[in-house]
C-alpha cells in the first residue's frame, strides 16, 4: 500500500520539457545508482527470506541500531518528527532512546516485507489483533465499500494481508512509480502477490482517482497511505496540535461513492501485529463537499493522533509532516537506547 492520490480528478499536468546543462557522467551514475538500489531490493527479496528467521531478525535489528547511531537526515527529522508527537516533554537521551527504537521498529518493516510471502497468511492472520473489526463488520453487512485510511505505522503490508482475507478478495491501492521502472515493478509484483490489486499514483493510462472511484462504485474496498505533508495538494488539518496537510483522496472518494471510510493504524506486539480500526468517518450531509471532505480528513488525523501517541516508535515517517518541522541538526553519533528487549525483536 502507499499513498493517497490528490483529491483532483486528473493527473498532474507535466511541465515542460527543459535542456539542463550538466555533463553525461552525472546521467548514467544517476543510472548506476538506480540499477543498484534496483539488485539490492531483488536481493533482499531473493537472500533474506532464505535466511533463517532468527539470523533476518538480527540482522535487521543491528541495521537499524547502527542506523540510529549515526543519526543520518531521516533519522534526524524522525527525531523531529517525534518531538511534536511526544509534546517536547522527554528530555534528549529519552527522545535519543526513542528514535532508536523507531528506526529499530522500521528495520523490522523492511525484515518482515522481504520475507512477508514466506510467512504466509496463516500466521499473519493468527498473530493479529483487531480492535474495532466490528465498526468494518458493520459496513460490510449493509453492502457498502470500505475506504481505510492509514499512517506509515507498523507493517501495513500485513495489514494488507489480514484485510485481503477479511474481504475475501483484493482491495485497490494505489503505487508511486519508482525509478528505475525495474524497482517500480518488484514493489507491484510484491503487492499484487499478497493479493492486493495495485494502480499507479501517476503515468498510468487512467487517473488513480477514476480507477478508485470506478473500483469503490462496484462495490470495491480501497487502502491509503496519507500521513504525508503535500503542501498546496493537501487539505489542511490539525495533526498532534499543529498544521498540515493530508490528502483529501480518501474522504472525497468515501463522499463520491458512498463507501465508509474509516482511520486505521497499524503497530507491531511482541508476536505480531495490530491493527486499530477507528468509526465510520462521517463524509456526508449539508455543506459543501470540500467542506465535508476536509472534517473527514480532520477527523482521520484525530484518530491517528490518539493511537499513534500510545507507540510512537512504530511511527515510522523519516519525511516531513510538518512544514516547520525541519530535520534536527547534525550532531555526534546518537546512542542505540536501552538494551531491553522490544517489539523489533520478536515478529
Amino acid at each position: 500500500m502507499t499513498d493517497a492520490p490528490r483529491t483532483g480528478a486528473g493527473q498532474p499536468v507535466p511541465s515542460a520539457p527543459t535542456l539542463r546543462l550538466v555533463p553525461a557522467r552525472r546521467g548514467l551514475h544517476a543510472r548506476a545508482t538506480a540499477r543498484l538500489t534496483d539488485l539490492g531490493f531483488a536481493a533482499g527479496w531473493g537472500a533474506v527470506r532464505l535466511l533463517p528467521e532468527p539470523v533476518a531478525r538480527g540482522a535487521f535489528d543491528a541495521a537499524g541500531r547502527e542506523a540510529a547511531r549515526r543519526g543520518g537526515r531521516g533519522v534526524r527529522q524522525l527525531r523531529a518528527n517525534l518531538r511534536v508527537v511526544t509534546g517536547g516533554r522527554l528530555p534528549d537521551a529519552e527522545l535519543d532512546a526513542l528514535t532508536a527504537r523507531a528506526v529499530r521498529s522500521y528495520a523490522r518493516y523492511w525484515q518482515e516485507a522481504f520475507r512477508l510471502p514466506r510467512l504466509g497468511t496463516a500466521r499473519i492472520l493468527a498473530g493479529t489483533v483487531v480492535p474495532g473489526i466490528e465498526h468494518l463488520d458493520r459496513a460490510r453487512a449493509a453492502g457498502r465499500g470500505v475506504v481505510l485510511a492509514l499512517p506509515h505505522s507498523g507493517n501495513w503490508d500485513a495489514a494488507g494481508v489480514w484485510f485481503v482475507d477479511w474481504l475475501g478478495g483484493p482491495f485497490l491501492t494505489v503505487a508511486e512509480r519508482l525509478r528505475p521502472e525495474s524497482l517500480y515493478r518488484r514493489f507491484l509484483d510484491y503487492r499484487e502477490s499478497l493479493g492486493m490489486r495495485v494502480v499507479p499514483l501517476t503515468g498510468g493510462p487512467r487517473s488513480s482517482s477514476a480507477v478508485l472511484r470506478e473500483w469503490l462504485d462496484g462495490g470495491g474496498s480501497a487502502c491509503l497511505l496519507v500521513d504525508r505533508d503535500l503542501g498546496a495538494d493537501g487539505v489542511p488539518v490539525e495533526f498532534f496540535g499543529r498544521p498540515a496537510t493530508m490528502p483529501g483522496g480518501p474522504a472525497l472518494l468515501a463522499a463520491q461513492t458512498g463507501a465508509s471510510l474509516h482511520p486505521v493504524v497499524c503497530r507491531f506486539t511482541d508476536r505480531g501485529w495490530r491493527l486499530d480500526v477507528g468509526a465510520e468517518v462521517p463524509v456526508d450531509g449539508p455543506g459543501r463537499l470540500r467542506e465535508r471532505v476536509t472534517a473527514g480528513m480532520q477527523g482521520v488525523a484525530d484518530f491517528f493522533t490518539d493511537v499513534i501517541a500510545q507507540r510512537p516508535e512504530d511511527w515510522h515517517v523519516p519525511g516531513r509532516v510538518w512544514a516547520d518541522v525541519p530535520p534536527d541538526p547534525a550532531r555526534g553519533p546518537a546512542p542505540s537506547g536501552p538494551s531491553n528487549r522490544t517489539g523489533s525483536e520478536r515478529p
